[in-house]
């Protein structure tokens, strides 16, 4: 359907209340010219644009339900819609509206449950100090110019979900917002500075706190109060200190990436529901705790881009890295039952709500955990990273040998230790890496050969070992086939199709991999104790052998002397 939003329908049918009409083509709103009974009315995806009529609340004052989201509408919102005493659901997402919300609007719709204005262009501040939205329990106002957060919100007392992200917001966050009973918290992308409100960290109903991508800092609160496991992304600012231990109590994802946090990594306690630990891009030093093993739900683990050193920890093969682990997700909790209205559940059937506002859509949809593999930064929402697992030690200054047990993390799809000063052989262990894609070992000091056994690796993509010193031949099956050059430059006595370089050339070249002999953090396969009592050993008997040779009077004895003598004329000559 195309052209003028069918009015005349309307006026033909006065009795009408639900007029579904979402994904045609109409261009031009125009309603009817007198009031009206439809009490729901879905126009969603259509190309309006212009402006929403200045009466549209005053011809359609017993809308429950009004979608028009998805347009090209233009404009300042009517103040006529706070004639709209009934609504409880309002979506005017994506369109092109603009200036700052009515203030009819905020006082008059005090029955609204639902308010979605995402994708605009509305200012000032999110409500006025007037407003009166005081059922309302949905706010999503994210990606729109909005500079501040005005204390008109206090009225909202049953606000359960507020997405503010991507605004202009200013100033310091308010302590005020630590009273709400808030599920999801999404401030994430503005222009915030400070420290954050230590109440904030007191909402026990919160399952998902964003304060990403702002200016905020000072030190990392000592732990997350909430009944429920609980995602909380703090990336992206200016916080410094230390971490505390008790940061992952009853957190599934940690996000600190790109902050100013030093001190060593601490031994966390109650680490049992983390699944995504991201402490990319600080100044954390020291050995990378063993501790760290007893992650038992760790999908993703990035430790990336600090200054950690010594070995790797050969206990990282506890880690389950992608294994079935039990669903810890919980039951979203809005602290009011959505199945409040039979009115629109009649309209919705068994949905209720359009899937959109369905909770665990909300969560896929602002849940996003970013992690690289296959040489690139990736987004990963809730579901999608149901099928990542990764461990990223890359950019450090760890040193030894790369444990063979990390090869029995058979369910890791990615595995970046690049940029360090790892050294030895790479692990013929990996062979067992199945359901790797990304391997990523360049820029260390590993020599030996390509185990031949990683051919077997049919879903591998990436495997990068330039800037090594490995030799031998590249293999030339498998995913090998596809792998360029620069995967393997920088490794003088390397050869292979890849690098254009025929193995004929280097036959002083020895193709040489790890022993089957299970090593410890750091040590190279050689026992060395063992080594240096054999060198003791040796250099003893030798040494006795020599002085009972001298014991006894023989021919080679006697030549022996004979030598020595004139070793010693001959010295005295000169």
């Amino acid at each position: 359907m195309t052209g003028v939003f069918p009015y005349w329908f309307l006026e033909q049918h006065p009795k009408l209340e639900v007029l579904l009409l979402q994904n045609n083509s109409f261009t031009i709103i125009q309603l009817p010219r007198v009031v009206h009974s439809l009490k729901v009315l879905d126009v969603s995806t259509h190309e309006f644009d212009g402006q929403l009529p200045e009466n549209i609340g005053n011809i359609l004052p017993n809308l429950s339900h009004l979608n028009l989201s998805d347009n090209v509408i233009q404009g300042n919102l009517p103040a006529s819609l706070g004639e709209m005493r009934r609504l409880k659901f309002l979506d005017i997402s994506r369109n092109n509206l603009s200036g700052s919300l009515p203030r009819e609007f905020l006082m008059g719709c005090h029955s609204l449950l639902i308010l979605k204005i995402s994708h605009n262009k509305f200012t000032g501040q999110v409500f006025s100090e007037e407003a009166n939205l005081t059922s309302l329990g949905f706010l999503m106002a994210d990606n729109n110019y909005f500079s501040g957060i005005s204390v008109g919100l206090l009225q909202s007392v049953t606000l359960r979900v507020l997405d503010l992200s991507n605004n202009y917001l200013r100033g310091v966050l308010p302590s005020w917002l630590g009273g709400f009973n808030f599920t999801y918290l999404l401030v994430s992308n503005n222009l915030l500075e400070g420290e954050i409100p230590k109440n904030l960290f007191n909402i026990s109903s919160i399952t998902l706190m964003d304060l990403s991508r702002n200016k905020l800092s000072g030190n990392l609160p000592p732990y997350f109060k909430c009944d429920f496991t609980a995602m909380l992304f703090l990336n992206d600012n200016e916080f410094s200190g230390s971490i505390p231990n008790t940061l992952l109590e009853n957190l599934r994802a940690l996000d600190l990436r790109n902050n100013n946090l030093s001190g060593t990594i601490p031994r966390f306690v109650n680490m049992s529901f983390i699944q995504y630990l991201l402490l990319r891009a600080n100044k954390l030093t020291g050995h990378i705790p063993k501790d760290l093993c007893g992650l038992s739900s760790i999908k993703i683990l990035d430790l990336a881009n600090n200054r950690l050193n010594g070995p790797i920890p050969s206990c990282f093969n506890n880690i389950p890295f992608g294994k079935s682990v039990e669903n810890i997700r919980d039951e979203y909790i809005l602290g009011y039952d959505l199945q409040w209205d039979n009115e629109l559940g009649s309209y919705y059937g068994s949905c209720v709500l359009p899937p959109e506002f369905d909770p665990h859509y909300i969560s896929d949809l602002k849940f996003i955990v970013e992690f690289a593999s296959k040489s690139r930064y990736d987004s990963y929402t809730e579901r999608s990273s149901e099928y990542m697992s990764g461990l990223d030690l890359s950019s450090n200054e760890l040193s030894g040998n790369i444990p063979r047990e990390l090869g029995d993390l058979q369910r890791m799809r990615a595995l970046n230790l690049s940029h360090n000063s790892l050294s030895g052989l790479i692990p013929g262990s990996f062979s067992n890496l199945t359901d790797i894609e990304s391997i990523d070992l360049s820029f260390n000091m590993l020599h030996g050969s390509i185990p031949r056994g990683l051919t077997k690796l049919d879903y591998m993509v990436v495997f990068n070992v330039s800037y090594n010193n490995l030799s031998g031949s590249i293999p030339s099956e498998g995913k090998f086939l596809t792998l360029d050059k620069t995967n393997f430059i920088a490794n003088p006595l390397l050869c292979g199709s890849a690098l254009n370089k025929s193995c004929d050339d280097d036959d002083n070249i020895i193709d040489f991999e790890e022993s089957d002999f299970p090593s410890e953090d750091g040590k190279t396969p050689i026992d060395m104790d063992i080594f240096y009592w054999s060198l003791a050993a040796t250099c003893g008997a030798t040494w006795i052998a020599f002085i009972v040779f001298l014991s006894f009077d023989s021919p080679c004895r006697r030549a022996w002397f004979r030598m020595v003598d004139a070793f010693i004329s001959f010295y005295k000559c000169v």
